[in-house]
């Protein structure tokens, strides 16, 4: 339930606070006032498409917040809380929640959820689950056949839910593997060709059997290979400057020796001594040790290198064929015998899988077909109780002999929602041929029978909230007091707020909102406020005679106010 709405620079509202409440509220006011505002300030809580041109001339942005009173837990606080948001819980089981959007004059659009910022996105799932919003546009897509098939199965309720949801279940599974049998069919011979290349592939590959990070390995060694001469000369030069193999040559280690002699016979003198003779002993037991490993590594490099480097650099060219067949780089290649093993395997195995899904086409096929004869039956049995109450509801209307014929015909082809076709039929009088809404209603008509079936509806499939942009469209007198009627007997299960320019829809309402303009003469402006007593008698002379003082206005007003109790319980 909407608890309150407050409007900031939307359209000719400058500032406004809608307090709405459970009931039923009616929302009046002048012939440009922006009653319709309202209702777009609503739509852009639910995350509807922004328009900068909504907002008021002159201003930087317009901004919509909402507070909403929900239940404690449930899938609506589950999804605010997902979103980052939260709802503040103050007993009975209930909460408050709040939803924000704002509009730049630029167009930029932004969203706030429970406290905290959120997707457009997520004002439009809340929507679905918290308002239906009822207006023109809504009144001619009850003329199409899928909003008539929805309407139907809203009223069928559970159980069907149910069945549609096995149907739509197997019609998946049904759809997905006859694709798949007909992609394999089709490109059968395609699908040999593949297999008979990858066999090649893996087969190339796997003779080859490269390893993971073979290539750079191989680089490395044929560098080194390449340059067996400047390194040997290389080692050798650094290994006689450290160990000469001359008995009366000049090298380190001898140098090293000398020097620490020297220090050892002058420490008997000076103790500091006998630690840097030591420090030299370290020096010359290390170049000691890098001079055998520079002689192991020259008797490494006099080995044949010339036969290794060829060997490399074959075994280089071969993995470069590889790479640049199914590289770029060789583990792109060592990738190509999983993928490929496991696409081979599938492109093997085409026959058991084409015999497989051959019988699960076949078994899907019928239970499909099943399904969707229960779902056609559970639509006709509901089609003929929506249409005997929906037609009740109408005499109620001030449509005494008219009748809604709700036909359901199962000759179509399967689709996510079964195979049936729906029609509402509308009989306006008796002796009157029916003819589907989409051609043989009025958009009177079209509102009272909309009326009709959610009134219905909300028996089984109960909405909390129903917003009606002047449903009372096109009708008046009897009829008008009769959608006055209706509206308050939605209003005892449902929160009910209808914008409505007829004051007999509006005295049955338990709370009357007035949104009223005023003018400096330069710039006007609206705001809205709550009616009560003389105020409200007033506004309802002026919606009856345009004069909210005329006697007569102000006597028929109170009449009309004197039919509903202002606690919203309907009479008759």
């Amino acid at each position: 339930m909407i608890e309150e709405i407050e409007i900031r620079d939307l359209g000719v509202i400058a500032e406004a606070t809608l307090p709405l409440g459970p009931g039923f509220t009616a929302i009046t006011g002048e012939t440009g006032a922006g009653k319709t505002m309202v209702v777009t300030a609503l739509g852009l809580l639910l995350g509807g498409r922004a328009d900068s041109g909504t907002v008021r001339s002159g201003q930087e942005r317009a901004s919509i917040d909402g507070r909403w009173v929900v239940p404690e837990s449930g899938p609506v606080t589950e999804r605010v809380r997902e979103a980052g948001g939260d709802v503040d819980p103050f007993g009975e089981g209930r909460a408050e929640l709040t939803l924000g959007r704002t509009v730049s004059a630029e167009g930029r659009s932004r969203a706030a959820v429970g406290g905290r910022a959120a997707p457009v996105g997520i004002l439009s799932e809340l929507g679905e689950r918290l308002v239906v919003v009822h207006g023109q546009s809504e009144q001619l897509r009850l003329k199409s056949a899928t909003a008539q098939r929805e309407a139907l199965d809203r009223f069928a309720g559970g159980d069907l839910a149910a069945l549609l949801g096995d149907y739509a279940h197997a019609f998946a599974r049904w759809r997905a593997n006859r694709s798949e049998l007909e992609t394999i069919t089709t490109e059968r011979d395609a699908r040999a060709s593949e297999a008979a290349t990858l066999r090649e592939t893996i087969a190339e590959i796997e003779v080859a059997a490269p390893q993971q990070g073979e290539d750079e390995e191989l680089a490395v060694r044929a560098t080194r290979l390449g340059n067996l001469e400047a390194l040997r000369l290389a080692a050798a030069g650094a290994r006689e400057a450290l160990s000469a193999e001359e008995p009366d040559g000049v090298d380190v280690v001898g140098l090293v020796g000398a020097a620490r002699r020297l220090v050892d016979d002058a420490s008997g003198a000076d103790p500091t001594l006998a630690a840097i003779g030591e420090q030299l002993a370290n020096i010359g037991y290390l170049a000691a040790d890098v001079a055998a490993e520079l002689s192991s590594y020259l008797a490494e490099v006099d080995a044949d290198g010339a036969r290794e480097l060829e060997i490399v650099n074959e075994r280089r060219a071969t993995l470069t064929a590889l790479m640049r067949a199914y590289g770029p780089t060789l583990a792109d290649v060592i990738a190509v015998l999983d993928t490929g093993s496991a696409r081979l395997l599938e492109l093997d195995s085409d026959d058991e899988r084409i015999e497989e899904l051959t019988r699960q086409v076949a078994e899907d096929a019928e239970l499909v077909e099943r399904l969707a004869a229960d779902v056609s039956a559970a639509r006709t049995a509901a089609a003929a109780e929506l249409g005997e109450r929906v037609s009740a509801e109408l005499t109620a209307l001030a449509m005494p002999d008219a009748r809604l014929t709700i036909d359901v015909q199962s000759n179509g082809d399967f689709t996510a929602s079964g195979r049936d076709e729906v029609r509402f039929l509308l009989q306006p009088h008796s002796g009157a041929e029916p003819r589907a809404l989409a051609r043989g209603a009025s958009g009177g008509e079209l509102s009272r029978v909309m009326l009709a079936i959610e009134v219905v509806i909300a028996g089984t499939d109960p909405v909390p909230t129903f917003v009606f942009d002047e449903v009372d469209s096109g009708v008046g007198g009897a009829a008008a007091i009769e959608i006055g009627r209706r509206l308050a007997r939605l209003a005892e299960s449902s929160q009910v707020i209808a914008v409505t320019h007829l004051a007999q829809v509006a005295a049955f309402a338990n709370n009357h909102l007035s949104v009223r303009k005023q003018s400096d003469g330069s710039v006007t402006s609206s705001s809205v406020v709550r009616l009560e007593g003389d105020e409200r008698v007033s506004e309802m002379a002026r919606l009856l005679s345009g004069l909210p003082d005329s006697e007569s206005g102000l006597a028929h007003a109170e009449e009309l106010l004197a039919l509903s109790p202002h606690d919203s319980q309907v009479l008759g």
